[in-house]
């Protein structure tokens, strides 16, 4: 009797499935956390090789140093700035060199200061607003939630970065955040959104990891395919 050959390729890759599955895998948020229960013997240690995840320091200047180096890595841009004025100078510094025209934000107590340093006109979106004429503004400002530095990723929801738009249509997105926002990993993130919403929670949430990308064609990188094309972080010394 011949052998199906589809019957074969089919029991090879469940073999592979199971395999892959018989190597234990880390808890979210304990890749490498050294004070594992006795029950969690498979997990890996801190020196393991099978570690996915970046270590992450203990201090806030380690936290800020990997965010500024992931950040870099996903081609998005990140400045810690000193004080209210000098977050202003680097937005306008920012609107100068692009050529800005219109920008579009929402009220909060870092965009309104920011929008009045800019000087432009500027599209809310706390109220009505045209969705054609967002698409036509050079630049969203929001604020966020938190920023992640194991990841060099930016959490927002719709309450904090005004609505489920503004941080998608224009070419360019502007993040205001302050240094308390920052937290090690996205587990810590989590907690931060559950203890500031409770049950009352936004109806989005998104996790931004540098600006939208695509390599479909080709294996090409290409920025700005589903989103804004350029990803901006200003984070306010607190």
């Amino acid at each position: 009797m011949v052998e199906d050959p589809r019957m074969s390729e089919r029991e090879n890759i469940f073999a592979r499935i199971r395999e892959a599955l018989s190597v234990p895998a880390p808890r979210p948020g304990h890749a490498h956390d050294g004070h594992a229960a006795a029950s969690d013997v498979s997990l890996p240690k801190p020196e393991d090789h099978r570690r996915v995840m970046p270590l992450v320091g203990a201090s806030v200047a380690e936290q800020i140093a990997l965010f500024q180096k992931n950040a870099a890595d996903l081609r998005a841009a990140f400045q810690l700035v000193k004080d209210a004025a000098a977050l202003g100078a680097a937005l306008k510094d920012l609107a100068a060199s692009e050529g800005w025209k219109r920008i579009a934000a929402h009220h909060g107590e870092l965009t309104d200061g920011a929008c009045k340093a800019i000087g432009l006109p500027a599209l809310f979106t706390d109220a009505a607003f045209d969705h054609q004429e967002l698409g036509r503004c050079d630049a969203g400002i929001s604020e966020c939630d938190a920023l992640v530095a194991q990841t060099g990723s930016v959490v927002l929801t719709s309450r904090s970065a005004g609505g489920r738009s503004l941080s998608v249509l224009p070419p360019h997105h502007v993040v205001l955040a302050r240094r308390s926002q920052l937290v090690p990993d996205l587990p810590a993130a989590l907690a931060l959104l559950k203890s500031k919403y409770g049950t009352n929670f936004p109806s989005m949430m998104s996790i931004i990891t540098g600006p939208s990308r695509t390599g479909d064609i080709e294996r090409i990188l290409v920025l700005g395919a589903h989103g804004p094309k350029r990803l901006t972080v200003l984070c306010l010394e607190d």
